[in-house]
């Protein structure tokens, strides 16, 4: 399996700070708020955390049948067969699988911040596909 290091501890420091940080401004600071106005103020703050959340749960996974891949919003399963090459050129964000039907999809779980880190994620994840690939010359 690989996920990013980095992004997972800021989402989830970011997500508890913001949402301790509302509660508290919701009882202690914003006495004159009204209780619906302080419900919606933690409210607010639980809807950052879950798409903090749902950053930080990036990841590839492999198995004897394939990958999958676990992008913010969307999880997708691909089979070996369907997984041509991926490739990540530097500056890029995160690595790009180009998939059997011509089209290609990113794969947030290695990211091009964590640059060592993601230069040993993307290499054995390369060496995997080379392996398990079906398409010729590889």
């Amino acid at each position: 399996m690989w996920r990013p290091r980095t992004t997972r501890i800021v989402a989830y420091i970011t997500a508890g700070v913001i949402v301790l940080g509302m509660i508290v401004l919701a009882v202690v600071v914003a006495p004159t708020f009204k209780t619906f106005d302080r419900v919606l103020m933690v409210l607010f703050a639980v809807v950052v955390a879950w798409v903090l959340h749902m950053l930080a749960r990036c990841r590839i996974e492999a198995s004897e049948e394939g990958l999958v891949v676990v992008n913010a919003f969307r999880t997708r399963r691909l089979d070996w067969p369907e997984v041509l090459d991926v490739n990540m050129t530097e500056g890029e964000p995160w690595p790009t699988l180009d998939l059997a039907d011509g089209s290609s999809m990113g794969a947030m779980g290695i990211q091009g911040a964590e640059k060592h880190l993601a230069s040993r994620q993307l290499s054995e994840l390369q060496a995997l596909v080379r392996a398990k690939s079906e398409a010729p010359d590889r």
